[in-house]
């Protein structure tokens, strides 16, 4: 197809602002799909995109309409998953952004716009669900047009649950969205922007022509690794895979080249041909920067090379996922796993025990300090057990974040409290209308990792939308907080804090970790240290058998000997038993307010 009647566009939302709901009745309104084939939420395939109700993962697909070629390249709306999102703008020319009428411009949104922005894509604003008997259309409009400075009429006010006021949006695509760039005859450059993994094919890439074209045959290279492959297949992306003989230039496609190692294949990689390679690789999406750190370990410790298999497979579908090897005396061999943020571990493990049937315990979340030693050497730590000896360091520095929170004034005390709590610093605080308020806020990434998003989603109501990006590194007084069971230290539940939480968070991890670990014969002690010093202690009291029962009346010494007898077992129990530590106990510091 000619490249002038290409249009390439992406959906950008606050999460549960509709944009999966829109995305169906572009999909109706063109015939993509069969009436029979038509379900809610259609792009949203995995069964946790549609139990949580947000999308994971980006999804491609192509329409037809008036006689031009429509690909949508669909988006994530949690913070959590900005990363599917820069990759999706840098394949586009246009955005449609969704605003939900009943809740106004969120955090996301602005953060989404600001990415689709830089990258100069042209943007069509959409006002949703305004059949919502909460919907304040016309106060929400004057908030988008505050932020893109349009004018009320370039507003489309839509319902994507009814359909009303969806197809004036396809001519809007077609008539201001403008047609990709590039060489026809130009070198191949094409950007992959995204991976899969079949167990038959081999690696499955997404990509986009920048220049030139690709087809079945081509002898192609992959630009970062510098491998040679045979096309096998390429074609477009609908609902299922459609098998062509090129993709052309501006156009979105997928190629299989009978790839089979997940290592070969990265995302934000150029392809290019063999024969005539272009010069240069496109400059791709940002690069990912994992915020949190966890620990991942086999159940069963003689899995370790299958759980290393599963996790090259999954990061193929997963980019912003990233592994390295690491040991733990409790645990065996594992992983040291980088995340995006809390709710993108939890969906990694949740992903990894239904399409890997890979079951994994997950150790204490950390995100990364970096260590000054007295020898001038600079130290990435994102694991407690790899910090030096106190002796040897000089200072430690924390990453800050810039967060942004938008919310409704009446909620202003309480937010302005959570943030001072996790020692946050008012920047600057905005009126975006007479009840609505704009808060920027400075704060150490570690106060937020665990359970600030839903604390703040608790005392707002669910009305608070929060978005934030890494500032800077600096100085803080950390130290590092270990948990000993039974007199051994528990490596994987050991955790670096600010000296002033130090004691708070090791009374509430005791109280919790007592519930959780199941009584033995014998007592075991639960203590949190630092260093050599314990600042607070619980004990899960033994299970007791009443040795005395037998004795019915009768000379006192004879139950004092039974009882002394009964001792010497469980101090000799104790010196050669071990303690079972229950996954819900390293996932229990995440929850310790609960």
């Amino acid at each position: 197809m000619e490249m002038n009647r290409i249009r390439n566009f992406c959906i950008i939302a606050h999460i549960d602002h509709g944009k999966s709901t829109l995305a169906d009745r572009l999909l109706e309104l063109t015939s993509t799909l069969s009436a029979r084939d038509m379900e809610n939420q259609v792009l949203d395939d995995m069964d946790l995109e549609r139990e949580k109700g947000i999308t994971i993962k980006s999804h491609a697909i192509q329409m037809n309409y008036n006689g031009y070629r429509l690909n949508l390249i669909d988006t994530p709306g949690h913070v959590d998953f900005s990363y599917e999102v820069s990759r999706s703008i840098a394949a586009c020319e246009g955005a449609l952004l969704v605003v939900d009428a009943t809740q106004g411009v969120q955090a996301q949104t602005i953060s989404n716009l600001y990415m689709a922005i830089d990258h100069g894509l042209e943007i069509i604003p959409i006002l949703n669900k305004i059949d919502m008997d909460s919907a304040q259309p016309d106060v929400v409009a004057d908030e988008i047009c505050d932020l893109l400075g349009c004018d009320p009429d370039d507003i489309f006010r839509v319902s994507a649950r009814t359909g009303e006021g969806v197809p004036p949006i396809l001519d809007a695509i077609v008539e201001k969205i403008p047609a990709p760039s590039g060489n026809p005859d130009a070198p191949l450059q094409a950007l992959i922007f995204d991976s899969v993994f079949n167990s038959f094919r081999g690696v499955i890439a997404y990509f986009k022509v920048a220049n030139g074209s690709i087809r079945k045959g081509d002898k192609v290279k992959f630009f970062a690794t510098g491998m040679e492959y045979e096309v096998e297949e390429v074609g477009s992306l609908k609902m299922k895979l459609i098998p062509g003989t090129e993709v052309g230039c501006g156009d979105v496609g997928y190629i299989i080249t009978g790839i089979k190692s997940a290592v070969e294949v990265k995302v934000g990689d150029t392809i290019t041909h063999v024969a005539r390679p272009c010069v240069k690789a496109i400059a791709g999406f940002e690069e990912v920067k994992p915020m949190v750190f966890a620990g991942m370990y086999p159940v069963q410790a003689d899995k370790f090379e299958e759980l290393r298999a599963v996790l090259e497979k999954f990061q193929l579908n997963d980019a912003s996922f990233v592994y390295e090897p690491e040991s733990s005396l409790a645990l065996g061999s594992g992983f040291r796993c980088g995340f995006l943020g809390l709710l993108h571990l939890e969906i990694v493990q949740e992903r990894l025990f239904r399409e890997f049937d890979m079951d994994v315990i997950t150790t204490v979340p950390n995100v990364s300090y970096k260590v000054y030693t007295m020898q001038g050497e600079v130290l990435d730590v994102h694991n407690p057990s790899g910090l030096p000896a106190p002796t040897l360091i000089d200072h430690i520095e924390e990453p800050y974040i810039r967060a942004q929170i938008i919310s409704k004034t009446e909620f202003f005390g309480p937010i302005m409290k959570l943030c001072l709590d996790r020692r946050g610093t008012l920047v600057s605080q905005h009126y975006i209308t007479a009840d609505r308020v704009e808060l920027n806020y400075d704060m150490p990434l570690s106060e937020i990792v665990f359970d600030f998003y839903d604390k703040l989603k608790t005392i707002s109501k669910g009305y608070a939308s929060f978005d934030y990006h890494i500032t800077q590194y600096r100085p803080a007084k950390l130290v590092k907080l270990d948990i000993l069971l039974n007199g051994e230290p528990a490596d994987a539940l050991s955790t670096l804090i600010h000296e002033d939480n130090a004691y708070t968070f090791g009374r509430k991890m005791c109280e919790k970790l007592k519930d959780l670990i199941p009584r033995q014969q014998f007592d075991i002690p639960i203590q949190a240290a630092i260093g050599a010093k314990i600042i607070a202690r619980e004990t899960v009291k033994q299970v007791r058998k009443d040795v005395t029962a037998k004795c019915y009346g009768g000379d006192v010494t004879r139950k004092r000997k039974l009882l002394e007898k009964q001792k010497e077992g469980k101090k000799r129990m104790r010196q050669i038993g071990t303690v079972q530590v229950p996954q819900s106990a390293f996932m229990a510091v995440l929850k310790l307010d609960s």
